[in-house]
Parts: structure tokens; sequence; C-alpha cells
């Protein structure tokens, strides 16, 4: 019976050693999230008058919408000419923000006006529209749910059926609340997310709401060209698992490859 009971505490005990050699220490799961290199692959042109605010690839067009009140628009654009191929303005008094596909419709975000627009995706023709609290600024879809920011730390978790919240969760990195989170793109399980008035792109774990890696994308656009402003706007190319980089009022777009 001993010989027993000492075997199965050596059974627990292999047990236990193994459990936590594969977990993550307290002081590794507080630890700043690396920075995530990078290359160029290609430069393309971009309308300068365009101030981004959501951006997304499907089927080889770019999906854009673009900001400022009397200026906003939605738009579809080739991406190897940044010609606009079809656009659709919005009222004067709203502000456009984040963009997100979801099946055959785009929505829309508005800034302050607590109103997504819903359109179809061949036409760009507007089909419904929902309102939600607070502000909007970046828009994406996991292929359930879409995921929206708001300027702070906070993502909502959205239905896409009526735009009603869900859920939500906060953004941190080493411990520390990462505050105004703009556009978002969702790629591989991952949400993208670039922070307002910074050249950094944060990859967040949804589940945990942990940043686990940084695209710094400082000197990105090269010498500043006149009138241009922050960086924002992320499209993913899922066919060539690359990402497509710009920002508001920028003559170039940018498409970079994570190298990990």
């Amino acid at each position: 019976m001993r010989a027993v009971r000492r075997a199965r505490r050596r059974l627990i005990a292999a047990a236990a050693a193994a459990l936590f050699a594969g977990a993550p220490s307290p002081a590794a799961a507080d630890a700043p999230a690396p920075v995530i290199p990078w290359r160029l692959v290609a430069a393309y042109p971009h309308d300068p008058q365009a101030f981004t605010q959501g951006l997304l690839l499907h089927d080889g067009v770019l999906y854009e919408s673009t900001g400022l009140r009397g200026r906003s628009e939605l738009r579809a654009v080739d991406p190897a000419s940044g010609r606009v191929l079809r656009r659709r303005p919005l009222d004067p008094t709203l502000f456009g923000e984040g963009l997100a596909r979801v099946g055959e419709h785009l929505y829309q975000l508005t800034w302050q006006a607590g109103r997504v627009l819903v359109y179809r995706i061949r036409d760009l023709h507007p089909v419904a529209e929902h309102r939600y609290p607070g502000e909007g600024w970046g828009l994406a879809f996991d292929g359930r749910r879409l995921l929206m920011s708001d300027g702070s730390d906070r993502i909502r978790v959205l239905d896409p059926a009526d735009f009603g919240e869900r859920a939500s969760f906060r953004v941190h990195d080493g411990g520390e609340p990462v505050p105004a989170l703009n556009e978002l793109e969702f790629a591989e399980g991952r949400l993208y997310a670039n922070v307002w008035q910074r050249d950094r792109v944060a990859r967040i774990d949804p589940a945990s709401g942990r940043v686990t890696g940084w695209l710094d994308f400082s000197g990105l656009l090269g010498p500043a060209a006149a009138g241009a402003e922050v960086l924002n706007g992320l499209a993913w190319d899922a066919e060539k698992r690359q990402l497509w980089v710009t920002g508001k009022l920028w003559p170039r777009m940018f498409v970079v490859e994570m190298l990990e």
C-alpha cells in the first residue's frame, strides 16, 4: 500500500511540474510586448485628400471610409493606382469613421452621431442603419462579431444583426492599459489596432485583451509630405498574409510583411 501511495505522489508531482513548466511566469505575463519585425513589400498611390478612417481589402478592391464633416465618404478604390472606382458621400453633418465587412455588407461608423451605416458592398447602396451610444472610432469583424473601439482602452463586442453590445474587454500591455485605440483590423485570430497620434500598431489577443506584439511604423512615410497627418488605415490581405497601411491625407499606401 505504501508503495502505491509513493507511486501516486510521484505521478502527481510529475504532472504538476509539467503543467507549471509550460505556463508563463507572472513576470513574463506582465512584461511589455515585443516589437514585431517587418519588411516593406510595396508602395502605391493614395489620394492625399482622403482623411482615412477605415480601410479593408476584399476581392481585390480596397474599401475606404474617410472623415471630416462635409468630406466624409465611403469609397471603393483600385489598390494599384489609388483610383476611386465608386464613392458614396455621407450627409454633410456626419463624420465617417471605422469600416468593416460582414458578408456582402459594409458597416461604416460615424464619430459622434451614434449611427452605423450599412451598405451593399457591390454598389455601396445603403440598406440599413443602427444606433449606438458614445463615439465610434474603429471597427472590425472577427467572423462572428463586430469589434469596435471608442478612443479608450476598451473594445466593444457587438452583434451585427442589431449592433447591440454583447460584451467588452480592456486592452493592456505589461499590466498597463493601452488607451486611444483607433482603426481596427482582424486577421488570423488577432486584433490589430493603431494607437491614435502614434506610429504604432498593437497586436491584441481578443480572448484576454493582452497586447502580444507591436508594429512600429515610425518613418514609414519618409520625409513629411505636405499636409499629411497621423497614421490611420489598416487592411489585411489574407491571401498574401500582408498588411496594407496608410494615414490621414497620406499620398501613399504601403504593403508590409511581418517577419516572425
